[in-house]
């Protein structure tokens, strides 16, 4: 650190990301934070990522997954979408914060280390145009920058496209969300022979029935992808 900077962490020292309270590094969480924030760990669902009782050296799925087929090899999550899980996504997502996606990034990394694999192209989840318009970012293209930026795998931002400004989908059914999605998201013509025979890392903000990533699995896969891999930052659980 040089001299100027070690002046201004000083006079301006580093804030948690979620409160005021003081942490080590610019983009951290304070202790209080890290505690309640509900970081995906243990027996996990290795197709979506959920967490699952008991303990298991063997690879073990939810019942959802083992109940419905999913255009992926393999899903993780960094994150539980509850207390302050939720309100990291929500505010990288409606509040402006693309200034989390660091931060989420490395977390992101440590739960996908399996699927981050060399040769893999990152590829976000897309938003309608007129979302876009609106909230001036797609957050999960966020987080693949940054996902980029430190694993140094390469990355397509806008190899998807979301062609049909699909309904919001918070209390549809499982059902209702796949229909909801279907047609919705195609490849960019662009951008076809980027992701044609390769390996790719499909990124989301938030998984709750899958329906948003199983639709972009499929177009990847009608564009020739080899394998696809999912990881989200953070995953709707079920109430037990």
């Amino acid at each position: 650190m040089g001299g100027l900077q070690r002046a201004l962490s000083w006079v301006f020292p580093a804030q948690c990301i979620l409160c005021t309270g003081l942490v080590e590094d610019t983009g951290g969480l304070c202790a209080d934070c890290w505690k309640r924030t509900p970081f995906l760990t243990g027996l996990l669902c290795d197709t979506c990522g959920a967490s699952l009782p008991g303990e298991s050296s063997g690879v073990e799925h939810c019942d959802d997954c083992l109940s419905m087929s999913r255009p992926w090899a393999a899903g993780r999550a960094a994150l539980s979408y509850r207390d302050l899980g939720r309100k990291i996504v929500l505010s990288l997502k409606h509040g402006d914060r693309t200034d989390l996606a660091k931060p989420a990034a490395a977390w992101m990394e440590r739960a996908g280390r399996d699927a981050l694999r060399p040769g893999t192209l990152l590829v976000p989840v897309p938003v309608h145009w007129s979302r876009l318009l609106r909230r001036r970012y797609n957050q999960s293209a966020e987080l693949v920058r940054a996902l980029s930026a430190r694993t140094g795998l390469a990355c397509c931002p806008d190899a998807l496209i979301r062609q049909r400004r699909t309904p919001p989908q918070d209390g549809m059914t499982v059902d209702d969300r796949f229909r909801n999605m279907t047609g919705a998201i195609r490849v960019n013509p662009r951008r076809r022979n980027e992701v044609e025979g390769k390996t790719l890392c499909l990124i989301d903000d938030v998984m709750t029935s899958g329906a948003t990533l199983a639709a972009s699995a499929e177009a990847l896969w009608g564009a020739g992808a080899d394998q696809i891999f999912v990881l989200v930052l953070a995953r709707v659980e079920k109430e037990t």
